[in-house]
């Protein structure tokens, strides 16, 4: 684990390591459609986070988080898209997500 070349290397990787879940920014959490899980920004941790930007084209760039919530024993991805195409998201989830 580490850096890595592409956006599906990383996720395979970290889908090996228990990162099981998908999640999607709604409004001012994050959610799992798999278990109807909604996740507010003190209910998960930020393990990792990874950006990548196609070469092809520069203003095409993605930001993978791995989340884990000890609270609901959960352990997932979040794929966004970086700058100006982020989603849109309550200030305290931004605040949350740009931590790192």
């Amino acid at each position: 684990m580490g850096k890595y070349n592409t956006l599906s290397e990383a996720i395979n990787d970290l889908t090996k390591i228990g990162y099981t879940f998908n999640f999607n920014i709604k409004d001012d959490c994050v959610v799992c459609a798999e278990n109807n899980s909604q996740l507010q920004p003190d209910e998960f941790e930020i393990d990792q986070v990874h950006r990548f930007q196609e070469m092809s084209d520069v203003d095409n760039e993605s930001i993978l988080y791995a989340i884990s919530s000890t609270q609901h024993n959960l352990k997932g991805l979040l794929v966004n898209a970086y700058g100006m195409y982020a989603d849109a998201a309550s200030a305290k989830l931004i605040a949350k997500l740009n931590v790192r």
